[in-house]
């Protein structure tokens, strides 16, 4: 996950490849909530690893629910339930901002405590304490539930508390409204089971009941732990007397089908010419209403196969086609269509979305404000958007996208950066990126992986410097902090030194040395295992780092065959979102166009000093004197050398670490970053030309 303050993302041309989707979040929080309530252990296969469900597990965990993780298992976790029987009767539980825990877990231990006792406070981000939860708590009070507004009546933070011993009425009906958010009568689904022992539930639904197949998720999870429901259309629910939570024992999580329609859309935009965008874990077979946006994309003139857990997308009409559609059926996923329309050949409305204003923001509101920074024409109502594209390709801006804390607005707006598709050709940022782990956390880095820019697009930051200087701990950390991507070079003569030293070759056989280095099997890890390297599938980090490593990459860089062998490889490395490249002729050779070249000027006696602290904190003995020639020698035989001599690039800015800490290295590095990014650029560009904004319009 990028734990970044945004993320800039170039103009992108191409998508195609294949993503695996995580479990779906709908149905994840259901079976965990499902799992804790049922007797036995339920063992869970590729749940969703998010902010929604760790909050979820945390709740089951502080309810005395047996929970752990499968060993040896990605993603699985063992629940051991409750079996209906209160195993803690006092407890406070943070649900974050994720209404499939509040809304389910409201009801289940309002009715819970009111039979068996205790008191539990329920509470979350201040952008819980927004969402309305007032017709679930009016559906439960009746009942004879006790539950109190702990801020302000009708949202939370509530507490819900009952005596031992307790009685509930359930003689009528229990009337909820549907009109607002089927979580309210998901909630309630979830819950009476606990309390049909003695008699049939009923559940009337009052007013229009609106995201009908996230309720269908819940009447088929039901199903799956012994609860049939039976219905009479989408207004009476009954639940049988009787009715008893069994385990299945073992249960699959399909994949998102709300995070599929991000890659449906992709390839309908950019996978053209070549191969398709294939997206694995969720297909024809699923369970979830979201997955008819494929149908949505069909419509807009994208080729789309499917089957068993795959889906398949080619664009195909373009550009795509305007819709009017009521997508009161796919709410989450219709916030993908908005982006789509950028890319439209005319206005597309999208009705049925009043279920937008309660979410994790109110997302008309923002929708229609991000969407006009991007230049489009956008009218929103109370339960619709509709949004026209950009008149022209000069009216694309550089926008800096909002996300409201709310992760389908980050994951939908990156769709914009496919721009130069539609003539224009701006970079994008995204402001708090991170807010995406609520459901999907690696989602960027998944799409990253599906998409191409032109080389030239992809900004590149070269940092030089003599050996010693701190030049990969700085273009590391200053890598992190953009979330791009890292070549360490110094890594590649040194893999190639260890490959030849491993194979008997001579460190100065230049073309037995080429061939190694052009077929060179080397990886470096990403994510949790950035800093770690692979050659030829072993791990080598640490021996990359010894002394006798750098002295051979020494050699082997000085011979021109073997740097000739290297470079393809180096430049392999420049992809999206863009590249930190360290070594001693980045800027110079490899990256003459990079967007800032920063060469490094630390004095020998300080990297000598360095050096030594380094060695001595591992447990070997070093003389900083002799530390001090040695670098000194290195730094002369570099200079000196014919092919790629240490020297700064003409514009490199210098910079004198020798006093300067990493955190202060960075900051100035990311300073001149800022004021050279393409982004910045383009909005300069933009305030220069007299940027105007799209006139606002409501209904």
């Amino acid at each position: 996950m990028f734990d970044i303050p945004h993320l800039d993302l170039p103009p992108l041309t191409l998508a195609c490849g294949t993503v695996r989707l995580p479990g779906s979040k709908s149905i994840s929080n259901r079976v965990l909530l499902l799992a804790g309530l049922a007797e036995g252990t339920t063992e869970l296969r590729d749940l969703l690893a998010s902010d929604d469900t760790r909050v979820m597990l945390d709740a089951l965990r502080a309810l005395g629910c047996g929970v752990e993780p499968v060993a040896g298992a990605r993603d699985a976790w063992r629940i051991t339930g409750l079996g209906g029987r209160l195993a803690v009767h006092e407890a406070d539980l943070f649900l974050g901002n994720a209404g499939t825990a509040m809304r389910p877990l409201t009801a289940t231990l309002a009715l819970l405590a009111a039979t068996q006792g205790g008191s539990f406070t329920l509470r979350g981000v201040a952008r819980m304490h927004e969402r309305p939860i007032a017709d679930l708590v009016d559906a439960l009070r009746p009942l004879g539930c006790t539950i109190d507004d702990l801020g302000r009546p009708g949202y939370p933070p509530l507490r819900v508390s009952g005596e031992r011993g307790g009685t509930l009425a359930l003689h009528g009906p229990i009337r909820v409204r549907g009109d607002v958010s089927s979580q309210f009568l998901t909630a309630l689904l979830l819950a009476l089971p606990l309390a049909a022992d003695a008699r049939d539930l009923v559940v009337e639904v009052e007013g229009e009941l609106i995201s009908k197949p996230y309720v269908e998720i819940t009447l088929a999870l039901l199903a799956r732990f012994g609860i049939v429901v039976q219905r009479a259309g989408e207004s009476r629910f009954t639940i049988a007397r009787g009715s008893v939570y069994r385990s299945p024992g073992r249960l699959h999580v399909e994949g998102d089908a709300s995070s599929a329609s991000y890659f449906i859309a992709a390839g309908a935009i950019a996978a053209a010419g070549g191969a398709p965008v294939r997206i694995e874990g969720v297909g024809s077979d699923s369970i979830q209403g979201d997955v008819a946006f494929v149908d949505v994309a069909r419509a807009m003139g994208a080729q789309v196969a499917s089957g068993p857990g795959w889906i398949e997308v080619r664009r195909g009409r373009w550009p795509l086609a305007g819709l009017t559609i009521d997508a009161n059926h796919l709410p989450d996923a219709a916030m993908t269509l908005a982006m789509m329309a950028l890319y439209a050949d005319g206005p597309t409305r999208i009705g049925g979305i009043a279920s937008w204003r309660v979410k994790e923001t109110d997302r008309i509101a923002a929708m229609a404000t991000e969407l006009r920074k991007l230049g489009a024409a956008v009218v929103e109502g109370a339960d619709f958007i509709e949004v026209t594209p950009p008149p022209a390709p000069v009216d694309w801006r550089a926008a800096a996208i909002a996300t409201y804390d709310d992760h389908r607005m980050a994951m939908c707006a990156s769709l914009a950066a496919f721009n130069p598709l539609a003539g224009a050709h701006v970079p994008l940022r995204i402001l708090e990126p991170r807010c995406v782990a609520k459901t999907f956390p690696d989602y960027f880095e998944a799409l990253l992986g599906l998409v191409q820019a032109a080389p030239d697009d992809v900004p590149v930051i070269a940092i030089d410097g003599p050996t010693a200087s701190g030049k990969g701990t700085l273009a590391a950390a200053v890598a992190r902090a953009l979330g791009f991507h890292l070549l360490d070079s110094g890594l590649l003569y040194r893999a190639t030194g260890l490959a030849a030293t491993r194979d008997g070759v001579a460190l100065d056989d230049a073309p037995r040395l080429a061939a190694l280095a052009a077929t060179l099997d080397l990886r470096f890890g990403q994510g949790e295992e950035a800093g770690r390297t692979w050659l030829r599938g072993r791990e080598v980090s640490d021996e990359l780092r010894l002394e006798a490593s750098g002295l051979a990459a020494s050699r082997v860089s000085a011979l021109p065959a073997v740097r000739e062998a290297l470079h393809g490889l180096q430049l392999a490395f420049r992809r999206a979102p863009g590249l930190v490249a360290d070594g001693r002729d980045m800027g110079t050779v490899v990256f003459p166009a990079a967007g800032l070249k920063v060469f490094l000027t630390a004095s020998a006696a300080e990297r000598a000093e360095r050096r030594h602290k380094q060695l001595i904190s591992k447990g070997i003995s070093a003389n900083i004197a002799d530390l001090r020639a040695d670098l000194e020698a290195r730094d002369e035989r570099d200079r000196k050398r014919v092919v790629a001599p240490l020297k700064p690039a003409g514009d490199a800015l210098l910079l004198d670490n020798s006093q300067l800490d990493i955190e202060a290295s960075v900051s100035r590095v990311l300073g001149w970053w800022q004021e050279r990014s393409p982004f910045e650029r383009a909005r300069e560009r933009r305030a220069r030309a007299g940027e105007q904004a799209p006139p606002r319009r409501h209904e």
